[in-house]
Order: structure tokens, then sequence, then C-alpha cells
């Protein structure tokens, strides 16, 4: 038996956190949802409406676990520079998950489709 908010499908902000990942990206594979969604909850994002904390938290997953940056950081690459040369990697793993957003290049707007 299920107790509490476990029965009813987690808390409130879990389910909005959800329904965000789903809209922004609706094919994304559940073993990259599970840590999207993680991140989109963690607590220096609580502040920020679910949309956003969602869209960080993907787009912080997707340039970890699915570009070079990383490995680009580790060659010496200023942080700038890994993000600009992932950039097209990140972009083609959200457009394969069907978001609706993509990086620009210089990170600070978000290009709608």
């Amino acid at each position: 038996m299920m107790l509490g908010r476990q029965a009813s499908g987690g808390t409130r902000r879990q389910k909005e956190m959800r329904k965000a990942l789903r809209v922004t990206a609706p094919r994304i594979p559940f073993a990259d949802a599970e840590p999207v969604l993680a991140g989109a909850l963690a607590p220096h994002l609580r502040h920020l409406p679910p949309s956003v904390a969602v869209w960080l938290a993907l787009v912080a997953h997707v340039r970890h676990a699915h570009s070079d940056y990383d490995a680009l950081l580790g060659e010496g690459y200023e942080r700038d520079a890994a993000r600009y040369f992932a950039l097209t990697s990140i972009n083609d793993t959200l457009l394969d998950w069907g978001a609706t957003r993509q990086v620009s290049a210089d990170e600070d707007e978000i290009s709608e489709d």
C-alpha cells in the first residue's frame, strides 16, 4: 500500500514538473527524464516556475550527458567555447526529443520553433 504523496503521484510541484517536461520535450527517453526531473526539483531552482526550471535542467542534462561539453572542458577549452562547440549536438538532441525550443549561440536567448 502506498502512502500520502506517492499514492497520488507526488507533490503538486512534482506533478507540475512532469507536465512541463512532457510539454517541453515530449519524446524524451525515460532514462533521461528522471535525471532532468531531479535536476528541475533541485533546491536552487525552487523559486522558478516549473517550465523554466525544467528547461534549465533539460539543457544542463543534455549538455553534460549528450554532448562533448565535459570532454572539451577536460581538453582545456574555456566554458563559453566548450558550450559553443557543443551547441549543435545539444540542439540535435533537443530536436530528437521533440523540444519546441533550442539553445542559441549566446545562450541568453531561447529560440522557438
